[in-house]
């Protein structure tokens, strides 16, 4: 099988890797058009499921990238200067950047072509491929010039957010909530490596202006948000990756596609479908498409076929996630709601929010019965019968 995947992100490396592995006769070639070393965001992060499967498809991927994660411990919620609230859980992460090197080494080791700095037409340059992956991300060329086709539709969030880097470690996930005159901002910060955190903004737009935002350039809009945020960084700078000396400021773009190829293109990762980055599955989501797709090109008789149950599977798979990620992402753009309760019940409703049953009780009662059914099943029935309720309703609820 002759294989090419448009861009170099960890759906297109580790797909090629699978491919490769299967069947070292396949011809796999990964296009990417920014540079070797160039991409864009700071640190990623995923948890043991993803290791599991990385391990139970390619175990030298996997122990390399189990040796060069970092590994952070607890959840950490702050708010109004409250004394923090500490909850259980861990998880690992990376540098973006370190994790696309360790793909594309192993990618190299079994045989796959990467040409990086291209950028390439299907319908001329590829029209010998068996198989066109579109794994360039949500902001995929290929799958934008047939957006007809695969029935794409693209929703912007209300919050803007941009994504930093710091020079303080957050050992544990963090998320801090700090009023201004202008309004609300947060952050969710997590280490990578030794010595750096990533670091996210996010506010509502309405507060973003109001802040200057829309117009302070780079080095004015950072020095801006460490004032905001000194208590928390303690001395530490924050970083960006600057466009024309302006903070990458982004509103989220929730990618949805009817259907996931047409003829020889298939979707993968990001340029299928998005998850809001607060729920942090957009890694585990990619490498996960890319371990069904290679299994389905080799179990079933044809291309298509291997297609049509490639999109079956991972619909059904990625349902309950992206529901959780809408969920979250409603959460924040409504944070008003939540902001006058006291610290503990704050990190009651900020660490449920998945739930809808957050939006549709009154914040404290559904702290209260938090606090009640805590280890019984009584509230994971009333969010059961919640998203039950949910699903039957008409869309204007």
């Amino acid at each position: 099988m002759k294989m090419s995947c448009i861009g170099a992100g960890p759906a297109g490396l580790y797909l090629a890797i699978l491919m490769k592995n299967r069947d070292p006769r396949h011809d796999v070639t990964v296009y990417e058009q920014n540079p070797e070393g160039v991409t864009h965001g700071w640190g990623v992060v995923f948890w043991d499921d993803l290791i599991h499967a990385l391990q139970d498809n390619d175990p030298q991927t996997a122990r390399e990238i189990v040796d060069q994660s970092f590994l952070w411990v607890d959840q950490i919620v702050d708010i109004k200067d409250q004394k923090p609230v500490r909850g259980t859980g861990g998880g690992y992460s990376m540098r973006r950047q370190r994790l696309l090197d360790i793909l594309a080494k192993r990618a190299r080791e079994l045989g796959v072509t990467i040409r990086y700095d291209t950028e390439v037409d299907p319908a001329t340059d590829l029209s010998d491929s068996d198989v066109v992956v579109a794994s360039g991300g949500v902001g995929s060329r290929l799958r934008r010039q047939r957006a007809s086709e695969f029935g794409t539709k693209v929703e912007q969030g209300r919050n803007k957010y941009v994504w930093l880097g710091t020079t303080r470690v957050f050992h544990a996930f963090e998320f801090a909530f700090v009023p201004t005159e202008a309004g609300w901002l947060w952050f969710h910060a997590y280490g990578f490596e030794h010595g750096m955190s990533t670091l996210i903004v996010e506010c509502a737009p309405e507060t973003w202006t109001k802040l200057g935002f829309d117009e302070l350039g780079a080095e004015d809009s950072l020095a801006r948000l460490e004032e905001i945020f000194a208590h928390h960084l303690r001395g530490h700078k924050l970083l960006a990756q600057t466009r024309d000396n302006r903070l990458p400021w982004l509103n989220f773009s929730q990618v949805t596609n009817e259907r996931w190829h047409n003829k020889n293109v298939v979707l993968i990762g990001d340029a299928a479908h998005t998850a809001h980055f607060s729920i942090g599955s957009g890694t585990r989501l990619a490498i996960e498409d890319s371990i069904a797709l290679a299994r389905h090109l080799h179990e079933k008789p044809t291309i298509a076929a291997a297609f049509h149950a490639y999109e079956t599977d991972r619909k059904l798979a990625i349902s309950r996630t992206l529901k959780d990620a809408r969920y979250s992402a409603r959460w924040y753009e409504n944070i008003g709601r939540y902001t006058h309760l006291a610290a503990p019940q704050f990190a009651i409703a900020m660490l449920g929010r998945r739930s809808p049953l957050v939006a549709m009780l009154p914040p404290r009662v559904y702290c209260q019965l938090d606090g009640l059914t805590r280890n019984v099943s009584v509230l994971k029935t009333m969010r059961r019968m919640a998203g039950d309720f949910y699903r039957r309703a008409p869309r204007s609820l």
